[in-house]
């Protein structure tokens, strides 16, 4: 038996990094930067009411009929092929569970339509997915797994869906519960890395979805983009709310769009059984933003571990603790 196939037979441990990965930072980065595991995807394409799309990326399982489906939903500036995405689908599918990773709006490698994109509050988005996959998959439930901005979202929707029935467990990993705090986080010390890391990127990506709106004719869209100013003049993650999020999603600042969208507020209306798996060392989210016992709900679980960084959770065993962990909360009773 491989690695992977052994790791819902496994009890699953308390989580002990290895000591060549001491802190947050190095947790985080190693995910990031390890060898990648490369899997095989099949592409579905979602097309959505206001003629936008998404892309969906799928990994079949043997023998998977019987047990649900999992949706993934990956981070900030994340996608399919993302590390933590990629490693899990290939660790479901050893374990005979298919899975299809849901890339958000321009996440695909592809750029969507319209000048708006995603953000940390996008449930309207996966209501569409799960709508047309429950008629596809009438007979089949899903789990559902959400990574950090893609964790927010995950929350937001179960607190909001009318599919309830049709989710058998979720799972959400390094959760900014506080918009506003994580945001506030990432321009103060040395976690200012990772905004500017993040900014860079979307940044870049603004500027590229410009050139593809011109080249495509799509001035309306285009003339969208170009009212939120002068991107080389922003400097903070929370800047770049203000200025792009929330404009092109209909919020009125970055304050209102991280007061609507914090999943903190939506936990206690929660009513599928739902792990919260988060880090005491997470260099991205602040200890105040962890959720506290009033907070929770009969339905939600917080498992607080002392290291893991954020989406880190590599372990000193097999390196796989995350996965394993998943697997072991989607299999038990």
């Amino acid at each position: 038996m491989n690695q992977a196939a052994s790791l819902a037979s496994q009890q699953t441990p308390h989580f002990n990094s290895p000591w060549w990965l001491p802190d947050g930072h190095s947790q985080t980065l190693w995910r990031k930067l390890r060898p990648a595991i490369n899997i095989s995807q099949r592409r579905q394409r979602i097309e959505l009411a206001d003629g936008d799309f998404i892309d969906l990326d799928w990994v079949d399982a043997q023998d998977s009929d019987q047990k649900p489906i999992a949706l993934l939903l990956h981070g900030l500036c994340g996608c399919s092929k993302s590390p933590y995405i990629q490693s899990l689908q290939h660790c479901l599918k050893e374990n005979n569970y298919s899975s299809v990773a849901m890339n958000f709006r321009g996440c695909s490698g592809e750029m969507n339509r319209l000048a708006r994109a995603y953000h940390s509050g996008v449930s309207e988005d996966v209501e569409a997915v799960i709508t047309q996959l429950s008629a596809a998959n009438a007979e089949r439930k899903f789990v559902i797994v959400g990574f950090s901005l893609g964790a927010n979202v995950s929350l937001k929707w179960l607190a909001q869906t009318r599919h309830s029935e049709r989710v058998h467990k979720a799972v959400a990993v390094s959760t900014p519960f506080s918009l506003a705090l994580c945001s506030h986080a990432m321009g103060q010390g040395i976690s200012k890395f990772y905004g500017k890391y993040f900014l860079k990127s979307l940044r870049r990506d603004m500027q590229a979805k410009k050139k593809f709106l011109k080249s495509q004719g799509l001035h309306d869209q285009l003339a969208i983009l170009e009212s939120c100013g002068d991107l080389s003049q922003l400097s903070t993650i929370w800047e770049f709310d203000d200025s792009v999020t929330a404009p092109l999603h209909g919020f009125s600042s970055a304050q209102d769009y991280y007061d609507r969208c914090s999943s903190l507020s939506f936990l206690a209306s929660i009513t599928t059984n739902t792990l919260l798996i988060q880090s005491n060392n997470d260099p991205i989210i602040p200890a105040e933003a962890v959720p506290k016992a009033g907070d929770l709900n009969a339905n939600t679980r917080l498992e607080l571990t002392a290291s893991g960084g954020h989406v880190g959770f590599v372990g000193a065993n097999t390196g796989l603790w995350l996965e394993r962990r998943v697997i072991d909360f989607i299999e038990a009773d």
